[in-house]
């Protein structure tokens, strides 16, 4: 039987011969499988250095995770802020204390701003001016701010145990401390300094005018109110479900209402902030205290804001409500494996 003679083939004419992978070595390209080749072979292997093994990111690809998680630069901020409260308020009062040059410069401003002299900017004296500066610092009054905050306490409180949040307690518990703190610390320093009031008015027996009362319950008690109010939201939206629709666009109004969150808190803060300085500005104008008296209370309702700051991040961090999976997502199959080719 004759046997069929094979071409002989040169070198040249020889094609392009695609490696053959060996068993028991990985490719580089096969991405996610534990071995050699793969860049999460050090997930699954003992770790060979002192440092540890190396983990992944937090979307599950290559890298390390940071040291100190969140953001750092909130509590460098408040510290800041607390920090510079601490020493305006302790150079005012050195100031009144003193009777520095400080208060020879507070007291002209004050006598050209009451209601006997002309406002600075050119605003004559009126009725109207006079009026809305009378209930600009009625504001501040403990028998309007107290209810406020009792009624925002509340609320904080029904959505921190709603959410079913372990430190529910924390921040109203705070709130009430340190409004209550008011009038303890502002009673003592009025009796201590005793200075006189605008016009040459003589303090009354033990008491004075620094710091000014109305100014400090006015900027604890709001105050407090924006940060239950922060809280409560904060923990209605970590109970509320992450699930979202699978038909839902880009531009929903869902999207639109979050995006314009933050917007809505920075007015929120904008307007406090107005409503305090139109308070002091009313004291100032109507000739019940001088213009460091507002100054001194407003740095002392800061340092006392840093508690409910301090309880309102503390609920939020250790007392975080716990997350379930979305109830719109489908729940995670093991894949099938496919059957063997013969």
């Amino acid at each position: 039987m004759r046997e069929t003679p094979r071409s002989q083939e040169t070198a040249g004419d020889a094609g392009p011969v695609h490696p053959t992978p060996r068993s028991g070595r990985a490719l580089a390209h096969t991405t996610g499988v534990f071995g050699s080749g793969s860049p999460h072979r050090s997930d699954g292997r003992p770790p060979h250095t002192p440092r540890g093994a190396r983990r992944p990111g937090h979307s599950g690809g290559p890298g390390t995770t940071p040291l100190v998680p969140g953001l750092p630069f909130l509590g460098y901020a408040l510290f800041l802020v607390f920090g510079a409260a601490a020493l305006l308020f302790s150079t005012v009062t050195w100031q009144v204390a003193a009777d520095g040059p400080l208060r020879t410069v507070d007291e002209r401003l004050g006598r050209s701003v009451v209601r006997h002299g002309a406002v600075p900017s050119g605003f004559s004296t009126s009725s109207v001016a006079e009026a809305i500066a009378e209930f600009c610092a009625d504001l501040g009054s403990i028998v309007i701010v107290v209810p406020v905050l009792v009624v925002a306490m509340g609320y904080g409180a029904w959505c921190g145990h709603r959410a079913r949040a372990r430190l529910w307690w924390l921040p109203p518990l705070a709130a009430a401390v340190v409004m209550g703190a008011v009038p303890a610390l502002v009673a003592p320093l009025k009796a201590w300094l005793q200075r006189p009031g605008p016009d040459g008015t003589p303090f009354t027996s033990g008491n004075g005018y620094y710091p000014s009362g109305h100014a400090a319950t006015a900027a604890v008690g709001y105050g407090a109110v924006f940060l239950l109010a922060v809280f409560a939201r904060t923990v209605a939206r970590a109970s509320a479900p992450r699930g979202a629709p699978a038909n839902a666009s880009a531009k929903s109004p869902t999207r639109t209402a979050d995006s314009c969150r933050p917007v809505m808190w920075r007015w929120l803060l904008a307007g406090l902030m107005c409503l305090n300085l139109a308070i002091g500005l009313g004291l100032v104008r109507r000739g019940y205290h001088w213009p460091l008296d507002v100054l001194g209370s407003w740095c002392l309702s800061a340092l006392l804001l840093g508690c409910v700051v301090w309880s309102v991040r503390r609920a939020l961090t250790v007392s975080r409500p716990p997350q379930g999976p979305a109830q719109d997502s489908p729940p995670h199959a093991s894949p099938t494996p496919a059957p063997p080719t013969r």
